[in-house]
């Protein structure tokens, strides 16, 4: 399983790097159009902006969880114990694993909302946006149980803050 979810989180990493030139092409373009005259103004260039700008933004945070580097509030004060820290960690790893589960829960009505819409310009299913959300919170949810078997087996957080959870 591990293997598995190793490939996953490289496919993302692949991902975000090509969304990432895919959002800078348009940009590019829609300030060269607005700002030089150089080339003419193109409207797809703002709704693929869009689309690339929402993916880069959920798999960024599916990215985070996985390196224990997304941001989290020490509400808990540390302790030189080890199962207090341990405790620590735990519940802020249960309190991202709800928050996944209620993405991805909820993010099912959201995608079926997007199924039955068209976008303006390209008229793309709304749903290739939508789907980021049960998505995300499918992928929050496993790698976030794989860090809470990392902890229950003794391993700890891999990076991250101390809470090894972000």
């Amino acid at each position: 399983m591990r293997m598995i979810l190793e490939g996953y989180y490289r496919l993302l990493k692949i991902l975000i790097t090509v969304l990432m030139a895919g959002l800078i092409v348009p940009v590019s373009m829609q300030i060269l159009s607005r700002y030089t005259g150089v080339i003419p103004r193109y409207i797809w260039t703002e709704e693929i902006a869009r689309f690339c700008f929402v993916w880069i933004i959920m798999i960024g945070a599916m990215i985070a969880v996985r390196d224990g580097t997304h941001f989290d509030v020490d509400v808990l004060p540390h302790s030189a114990n080890p199962r207090i820290e341990f405790a620590s960690r735990l519940f802020v790893n249960l309190a991202i694993l709800a928050m996944a589960l209620s993405f991805l829960w909820w993010g099912q009505d959201f995608f079926v909302l997007g199924s039955r819409q068209q976008s303006e310009i390209f008229g793309l299913p709304m749903w290739m946006i939508y789907v980021a959300w049960p998505l995300a919170g499918a992928t929050w949810a496993l790698f976030i149980i794989e860090r809470i078997y990392d902890d229950i087996r003794g391993s700890g957080p891999t990076e991250g803050d101390m809470h090894g959870a972000g």
